[in-house]
């Protein structure tokens, strides 16, 4: 069974159930705690009584600065809204790890983003080295990722659009809530992967509901497209994509057609205006709630719950 770590500004728990445990270790980082998983286990198995979890208040179980790597339209749901037919093509981008908040700070929307967007992923935490060369295979996958996370990508969509730019509109503080559990796996658990589902609901209306069987390219065969050209160490965090569901969608095929005879300026211009009667990009006020986990609970990411606010 899957290990629930929790990170407050006192330390590192065990969660077990409604309680809570602390981990006896000098780990000051994510990539230190993986290191020292002999006292996550003491704890795990201590007879203590604990705290109450909920009167913890968690940060992010990823510490930051660490790389930031995220898979781009890596769910078949996702494709589909994207407009996309055929064959995808693998492809990565990078995020500033500024970008990472706890599970329930508020995400701050930037005065010049009027289209702010959620995309509910699961995160992978690295365990050990990947080099560059490496092939990960699904059954040494557990030699490489030490556990999972909820995260959210959440995204300026027309700085992503009209400048071409992921890394831009990805990146500003607080668009990648992570959290609130790093559920450290053992390596029996990652047969479980696929039962995972994601849920995401803005406001109580639920936006966002798939498996992992959705998804495109799993995360061995990830892991190892990335290692192509990427290094990642203990600690590092991969965004596996996110389902479908998201506010921003293709424009119907009729209507895109048309667009492409327009110039780039007034093509946007256009799409933002229709992009404008869209209700579901996030305002000030919106209250975000996801979660992950598999059915049976043998792996549970927990809940998040962010509120969305403008800069000030």
């Amino acid at each position: 069974m899957s290990t629930n770590v929790l990170r407050t500004a006192d330390g590192w728990w065990v969660v077990r159930g409604d309680r809570a445990v602390p981990v006896d270790t000098k780990a000051t980082t994510t990539a230190e705690l993986i290191a020292d998983r002999a006292a996550v286990r003491e704890a795990a198995a201590s007879g203590e009584p604990g705290t109450p979890a909920a009167g913890l208040v968690a940060l992010s179980p990823v510490t930051t600065p660490c790389r930031v790597v995220a898979q781009m339209v890596n769910y078949r749901s996702h494709a589909r809204d994207s407009g996309f037919t055929g064959e995808i093509p693998p492809a990565f981008f990078r995020k500033a790890s500024g970008s990472v908040s706890g599970p329930e700070d508020g995400i701050v929307r930037p005065s010049h983003v009027k289209f702010l967007d959620y995309e509910i992923e699961l995160g992978l935490v690295m365990g050990a080295p990947l080099p560059v060369g490496t092939v990960v295979t699904e059954r040494d996958l557990s030699s490489y990722v030490a556990g999972l996370v909820l995260t959210n990508d959440v995204s300026a969509r027309e700085v992503q659009l009209t400048k071409t730019q992921f890394y831009e509109s990805k990146s500003y503080p607080t668009f990648t809530p992570t959290g609130p559990f790093l559920a450290l796996l053992e390596p029996e658990d990652f047969a479980h992967l696929l039962n995972l589902r994601l849920k995401l609901s803005v406001n109580g209306d639920l936006r966002q509901d798939r498996t992992l069987a959705d998804m495109i390219v799993r995360p061995a065969e990830a892991l190892t497209l990335l290692a192509r050209f990427q290094t990642l160490d203990p600690g590092d965090l991969l965004l596996t994509g996110t389902p479908g569901g998201t506010a921003l969608k293709a424009p119907p095929k009729p209507v895109e057609k048309i667009a492409a005879l327009l110039p780039p300026a007034v093509k946007w211009k256009a799409f933002f205006r229709s992009q404008a009667r869209n209700p579901h990009y996030l305002h000030a006020g919106d209250l975000i709630t996801a979660t992950i986990a598999t059915p049976d609970g043998r792996i549970d990411l927990g809940g998040q719950r962010t509120a969305v606010a403008d800069a000030q």
